[in-house]
């Protein structure tokens, strides 16, 4: 079978061709150089990381700074990078399952009051979780959560952008007609929404999922605050210690730090294909 032909007036010219491929290749350098910078530095000693280029591998000082790394945290690494994984997780499940809900109940049931709520949602979008921490740091303190795993995921699976997107997948992928149906077959809202809705929701609930995981790795302050015990620290916190320490290991650091986003690339290119497909149903729709 042959390949689909286009035509000669949509067909882009020379000039646009070689501009695009100078844009893409432009970008291909600004985000995949810093990923090798850091896998160059990770193999050098702090002696190598002064005196040699930050683009040329210097002497292979890999095993030493494992060493270093794992002899500073006390073998605690790997445990931080599992809290990170877990609190993630937990919090991106969480937090997705509450996002496609309250987005299903915004776009389909008309209540007095919608609209304002809506508005309510958008306004989340503007208060950065580092301007919560400090009031729901005062909060859990009463309720006892502080420095126990509810205090990072129950702040980070409540996410306003991804209401917003719940809402826009529902409004766009879920027919009036097929709730419909679901009621007069006798269903009841709650297994309409999990037998019916989700199912067709799954693009946008990986797309959701994947930013709340990622935000939740990323976030530095609620843990800094929220955790003190050593055994429940993420592993950006971790890594911030062993900086803060006198005359640290920077490549061990940086081998830490390569080592600690490992998860986050599996994770992307484990659920790539759903994503895209998510992204691209947001945008045509």
């Amino acid at each position: 079978m042959s390949a689909p032909t286009v035509a000669g007036s949509l067909r882009p010219g020379l000039a646009a061709r070689v501009v695009t491929w100078g844009v893409l290749l432009l970008a291909l350098l600004y985000f995949l150089g810093p990923v090798y910078w850091l896998i160059i530095s990770a193999t050098k000693s702090n002696n190598d990381l002064y005196t040699t280029s930050g683009l040329l591998p210097a002497g292979n000082n890999i095993a030493a700074n494992y060493e270093a790394l794992m002899g500073w945290t006390q073998g605690q690494f790997w445990r931080w990078v599992g809290n990170s994984v877990f609190y993630s997780v937990a919090a991106g499940a969480l937090g997705t399952l509450i996002s496609v809900a309250a987005g299903y109940g915004l776009a389909k049931f008309k209540t007095p009051g919608g609209g304002v709520v809506q508005m309510l949602v958008l306004a989340g979008l503007l208060f950065p979780i580092a301007l919560l921490t400090v009031p729901l740091y005062l909060m859990f303190i009463p309720l006892g959560l502080v420095n126990t795993p509810w205090a990072v995921i129950i702040p980070s699976c409540v996410s306003p952008f991804g209401v917003f997107l719940g809402r826009i997948y529902v409004e766009a992928s879920v027919p009036d007609e097929l709730l419909e149906a679901a009621r007069l077959d006798g269903a009841s809202e709650l297994r309409t929404f999990f037998s019916v809705v989700l199912r067709l929701l799954a693009p946008a609930m990986v797309t959701i999922f994947l930013f709340i995981f990622v935000a939740t790795w990323n976030n530095f302050l609620l843990p800094l605050m929220m955790l003190t015990t050593n055994e429940l620290k993420p592993v950006t916190v971790g890594l911030y210690g062993m900086m803060s320490y006198f005359n640290p290991q920077y490549g061990a650091v940086l081998q830490g730090a390569l080592l600690g986003v490992l998860p986050l690339i599996a994770l992307f290119l484990g659920l790539q294909r759903y994503w895209q497909a998510g992204l691209a149903s947001g945008a045509v729709k």
